[in-house]
């Protein structure tokens, strides 16, 4: 027995075989019969496009709904009911959602908190089951490639000027960049260059945006007239991106915005260059209650790893930004 915040005593309970191998054994007995259903719905509709003249479009990819009854418990032998809902709303895009209904109502205890009570909602007239917990996330990534259009023509051209190279001997292209007179280091220097159909260089850079939301609902603060809980939305919006300018370089960034507060909530920047011998990396996080940033150069090679430089902010006396 404990006491509460409110000084009424509680009773807690504590299991015999705490951080085991196989973890902790349920409390009581427990017979427990359960139950699940799940199916699907299509639908037929014209298609001009197919001889047949039909075709089948889904409505609910899946639909499954479960739900457990213990006889050996002395008291709450249903259990939550638990559904998911998978929509096909696009080719690329799938709408997968989860929910927890609860079954049991709620009353206040002698200090004034909501207790569950072994009383079902619909002996109380307030149906089967309440939604105390949903939710569901969207993700899109952004690269390079996505805008990009590769005509076919273009392509065909490409694979033929090769072709023409390699049978063509007098083309200085014929047998690539290693062909040519020079040092190993111009050798080098010419096969990373990549050149375009018209045969200029290539300039390319690599990036990719992903964009991550998500909302869930679930319990908020107890509403005592109605003696149940008020619902409570979340969310969460979640960025995070990289660019490589050139082969060198190479920028990143982080980054979530608060609903409630109408504002970002963190964010970090990151950026790196490679010096062929030397590594520069500094990261620093411009908003919020951590500002800090963070500077690092070293050598590359592990017999001069001590070689390096640390130059960094302290979160204690904090950093303001003009």
């Amino acid at each position: 027995m404990m006491p509460d915040a409110n000084g009424q005593m509680q009773k807690h309970t504590y299991s015999l075989f705490p951080n085991s191998l196989f973890g902790v054994p349920g409390q009581g007995k427990s017979g427990t019969v359960s139950y699940s259903l799940a199916n699907n719905l299509e639908m037929k509709v014209r298609d001009d496009n197919d001889s047949i003249g039909e075709k089948k479009i889904s409505l609910i990819e899946n639909f499954s709904i479960s739900q457990s009854y213990n006889f050996a418990a002395d008291s709450m032998n249903w259990s939550n009911i638990n559904t998911s809902l998978l929509l096909k709303l696009t080719k690329n895009f799938n709408l997968n959602l989860s929910a927890t209904w609860d079954v049991y109502t709620y009353q206040l205890n002698s200090a004034g908190n909501p207790v569950r009570v072994n009383i079902p909602r619909w002996k109380a007239g307030k149906g089967i089951g309440r939604l105390s917990s949903t939710g569901t996330s969207f993700s899109y990534t952004l690269n390079n490639n996505t805008f990009k259009r590769k005509r076919k023509d273009d392509k065909e051209t490409n694979n033929s000027d090769n072709s023409n190279r390699s049978n063509n001997a007098d083309d200085p292209m014929a047998n690539g960049p290693s062909s040519q007179n020079g040092t190993p280091e111009e050798q080098s220097h010419k096969d990373d260059l990549k050149l375009n159909s018209d045969g200029y260089m290539a300039w390319d850079v690599p990036w990719n945006l992903s964009i991550n939301y998500s909302i869930g609902y679930g319990y908020g603060a107890f509403n005592k007239k109605k003696m149940e809980y008020d619902g409570k939305v979340t969310q969460n919006l979640s960025f995070s991106g990289n660019i490589r300018p050139t082969k060198n370089w190479n920028f990143s960034f982080s980054a979530s915005y608060d609903f409630n507060t109408h504002r970002l909530a963190y964010m970090n920047c990151n950026i790196s260059r490679d010096l062929h011998c030397f590594t520069m990396r500094a990261s620093f996080v411009p908003v919020g209650p951590y500002k800090s940033y963070n500077f690092h150069i070293s050598v590359n090679s592990s017999l001069l790893s001590d070689v390096k430089y640390d130059k960094r902010s302290s979160l204690r006396n904090g950093i303001t930004w003009y």
